[in-house]
């Protein structure tokens, strides 16, 4: 797979320091793109959630058994925040997992990563941004896919349906989780349920699915849930 050297992530704080990426030339089960909703409808305590329920998911002891059950024993991660269409923010770049201290290291450089809370919802501008992030995987995959992750629909930028579909064509498989909260975004209720815009407007190709968390404190077990099966590929699709 073509290599090329990664952007350092914009306005990332001086002295913070990511997980070392292992070996390049180590072959993964999934190249699997985090992708993150900080847009102005989350709150800081529920932008911490967020970031507790994907630290929490990856140490998990089951998650790190699926990890290292699959053909290949590990997976590439690279975690982004998203705003509105013109803010995309790697956070962490591409990293190997492969064991229970990789994952540890990973959630630590999550902790300590600067955080970002901005206005619009782009979720076209998230699925493009993770596209081609892929693209500049440094890890041979079996499956490229990316979860993303929000609770409001897209209000900024391009159609998320035409998003979904680049990404699609490029066969990548698109995975969400909806967050269903109980607060209306700015003041207005979404046109449809989000987990329906989710799965009408999002999600895509080969088994994807959606896993949608109640509210913020749900959220930390719909990660677990989902990552445990996109790692292991099981087939979708899941709704609820």
């Amino acid at each position: 797979m073509r290599r090329r050297t990664l952007l350092a992530a914009a306005g990332a704080a001086a002295g913070f320091r990511p997980p070392d990426p292992a070996r390049a030339d180590e072959p993964v089960d999934v190249a699997l793109v985090l992708a993150v909703d900080v847009s102005r409808s989350v709150d800081p305590d529920e932008a911490r959630l967020q970031r507790e329920g994907y630290r929490s998911a990856m140490t998990d002891p089951r998650l790190v058994e699926a990890i290292r059950g699959g053909m290949l024993g590990g997976v590439a991660i690279a975690y982004v925040e998203w705003a509105g269409s013109e803010y995309q923010r790697l956070v962490l770049p591409w990293t190997r997992i492969g064991s229970q201290e990789q994952a540890d290291i990973w959630a630590t450089a999550l902790d300590e990563a600067p955080r970002a809370s901005l206005s619009w919802t782009s979720i076209s501008g998230a699925l493009d941004f993770s596209r081609r992030l892929l693209e500049t995987c440094p890890f041979e995959a079996t499956r490229q896919v990316i979860d993303v992750s929000g609770d409001g629909v897209n209000n900024s930028g391009g159609p998320a349906e035409e998003a979904r579909d680049r990404a699609v064509a490029a066969g990548i498989t698109i995975n969400g989780l909806p967050i269903l909260n109980d607060r209306p975004t700015f003041g207005r209720r979404p046109p449809i349920p989000l987990d329906i815009y989710y799965r009408e407007s999002v999600i895509g190709g080969p088994g994807a699915f959606l896993v949608a968390a109640e509210d913020f404190e749900a959220f930390g077990l719909a990660v677990r849930r989902k990552l445990i099966r996109e790692i292991a590929g099981l087939p979708g699709p899941v709704f609820g």
